[in-house]
C-alpha cells in the first residue's frame, strides 16, 4: 500500500511529496498541491530515512548514502539511464547527449538518442536521490524538469554553494 507524506523544503523550493511502499521509496517529486490530507508526520522507518536524506541534503551536507528505493515498471532502457543519472557526482552535471554515448557504448550499440534519454530521465518517479535534475542540454543549458525549472536552477545552485563551503572547510 502507498503511503503518501510532505516535506517542507527551505525557502527557495517547491515541497515534496513522498511516496512509500512498504519499506521503499517509490515516489520523490516536487508538488505545489499535496492533497489536503498528506501527513506531515513521517510515521514510517523509510519515510523517516527519506525525511533525514533531505534534512541533511538541505541542511548543506553531502548525503553519501541512499534511502531505500524501487523503480516500479522500469524498462532496461530506463534502467540504464538511471544507473548513468545516478554516477553524477555531487555538484557536477552531465548533458544528455553524454549519457546517450555512455549508453550505447555500455549497450554495444553505435547510437542512443538523445530524446530518448531526455524521456528516460524525465520518467524518474524519485527526484533529487536519482539527480535527474543534474542532466543538462548539450550547450550547457537548462533544460526540461518535471519538479519545475524553478526547482532545477535552484537545485543545482544549492549543491555549488555546498561544494564551495566543503572546499573552503577543507582548505
Amino acid at each position: 500500500m502507498i503511503q503518501n507524506f510532505i516535506y517542507k523544503t527551505p525557502q527557495g523550493f517547491s515541497n515534496i511529496l513522498i511516496s512509500v511502499d512498504g519499506d521503499r521509496i517509490v515516489g520523490l517529486r516536487f508538488t505545489e498541491n499535496a492533497p489536503a490530507d498528506t501527513p506531515e508526520q513521517f510515521d514510517t522507518p523509510i519515510a523517516d530515512e527519506t525525511r533525514r536524506w533531505l534534512d541533511m541534503y538541505f541542511g548543506g551536507d553531502i548525503p553519501n548514502w541512499m534511502p531505500k528505493h524501487k523503480l516500479n515498471g522500469i524498462t532496461p532502457f530506463r534502467r540504464a539511464t538511471i544507473d548513468a543519472t545516478k554516477q553524477i557526482p555531487f555538484g557536477k552535471t552531465a548533458s544528455y547527449k553524454e549519457i546517450a554515448h555512455k549508453i550505447a557504448r555500455k549497450l554495444g550499440v553505435s547510437n542512443v538518442s538523445a530524446r530518448a534519454v531526455g524521456g528516460a530521465v524525465g520518467w524518474n518517479p524519485i527526484c533529487i536521490i536519482i539527480p535527474c535534475h543534474r542532466v543538462i542540454g548539450a550547450t550547457g543549458t537548462i533544460t526540461g524538469y518535471n519538479g519545475g525549472i524553478q526547482n532545477k536552477i535552484a537545485l543545482l545552485e544549492h549543491e555549488q554553494t555546498i561544494l564551495k563551503k566543503t572546499y573552503i572547510k577543507i582548505n
